[in-house]
């Protein structure tokens, strides 16, 4: 700095010695090089040295010259003020923890899964969990997910919500045959299924499928069935002639009611139709059935593998009635268990 000073002294006293004509000269040529300077380069670079100087010496010019400069008064204070907050500097303090993305992902899935659940709601159950959270910091992760408040979030149960609800009560029945290889005898297959969970019951098989041997099979269902007969209310097929009066009355003395799908509506009884599809996909059009005796050892087979084995896709990729352990790779997940079919739910941690 005190070289500078030296400097810009001699230099001014280089001055004294020169002509006016002179110095209005070299004037107009610094002030046509500073405009060149200003149309080619927008933004010049300063230094702590350039910003000394003309702190100095603005404040000497006269007040119509101070708006023509590179450096304007409030450039001056601006600089002022960054030079006070790097003098007074306080270390930062800590404020709230941030939100971990897994917490946040837990606060969407509560409010994805319970659309009648508000933001206290929603900090209520975190707390059973061991997660204090603020109900405004709940609507704030909500709302950046575009996820509105729960009065408009929950305006009427959807079509796919009434049959989850309902599923959980539901029973399916239908037919599919199979034609023998040597034979070509068709033997037909009866089967019920349970639409919650998707689980099979093979009620067994027949080349004569007539009234008596299907009332039948329906006592061979609840038998099956046994104490968890009384938790399915409605009992789906279709208008087939072997389901005569006879069956439904069957179902009925159980509490079950029959519900007959629409003429010509094979998907009114989706879930029985696409297990027909993944049994011929699966089993009968990949391999040849030489009798009766031979298709049942195959579905009994085939069933025990499908219901404690393979994953289903309507069943969160989880068989229906797993035979095995299924190993716990994350012992602080948080599991849902739902309420009247998923009115409602509660959340726990895993064991």
């Amino acid at each position: 700095m005190l070289y500078l000073i030296f400097i810009r002294l001699v230099g001014w006293l280089v001055l004294l010695g020169r002509s006016s004509a002179a110095k209005d000269a070299e004037l107009l040529v610094l002030r046509h090089e500073v405009a060149v300077l200003r149309r080619t380069t927008p933004k010049p670079r300063l230094d702590w040295a350039d910003r000394a100087v003309f702190s100095a010496l603005i404040r000497l010019l006269p007040a119509p010259l101070r708006g023509h400069r590179l450096i304007t008064p409030g450039t001056v204070m601006r600089w002022h003020r960054r030079l006070v907050a790097k003098k007074w500097t306080y270390p930062h303090r800590s404020g709230r923890p941030p939100i971990n993305a897994a917490l946040s992902a837990l606060i969407e899935r509560m409010a994805t899964e319970n659309e009648t659940w508000g933001y206290q709601r929603i900090q209520g159950e975190l707390l059973k969990l061991g997660h204090r959270v603020g109900a405004s910091t709940i609507r704030r992760i909500l709302r950046r997910r575009q996820i509105p408040p729960a009065p408009r979030r929950s305006t009427d149960t959807t079509w796919r919500q009434f049959l989850r609800t309902q599923a959980s009560a539901m029973l399916a029945v239908d037919f599919f045959h199979v034609d023998c290889a040597v034979t070509l005898k068709r033997i037909y297959v009866l089967f019920a299924l349970e639409v919650h969970n998707r689980s099979v019951h093979i009620l067994g098989t027949t080349t004569n499928p007539d009234g008596p041997w299907t009332t039948q099979q329906a006592r061979n269902l609840l038998m099956d069935l046994g104490d968890r007969a009384a938790e399915f209310r409605f009992l789906i097929r279709d208008r087939a002639g072997q389901f005569t009066a006879s069956f439904d009355t069957v179902l009925a003395d159980a509490g079950i009611r029959v519900v007959k799908i629409p003429p010509g509506c094979p998907r009114a009884n989706c879930f029985a139709e696409r297990f027909v599809l993944t049994a011929r996909t699966e089993l009968t059009d990949r391999m040849l059935i030489f009798s009766e005796r031979h298709l049942r050892t195959v579905l009994a087979q085939y069933i025990r593998q499908y219901n404690g084995r393979r994953p289903h896709r309507g069943h969160q990729l989880r068989p229906p009635q797993a035979d095995h352990p299924v190993p716990n790779l994350n012992h602080e997940r948080i599991t849902r268990r739902s309420i009247l079919g998923g009115l409602t739910n509660e959340y726990e941690r895993a064991a």
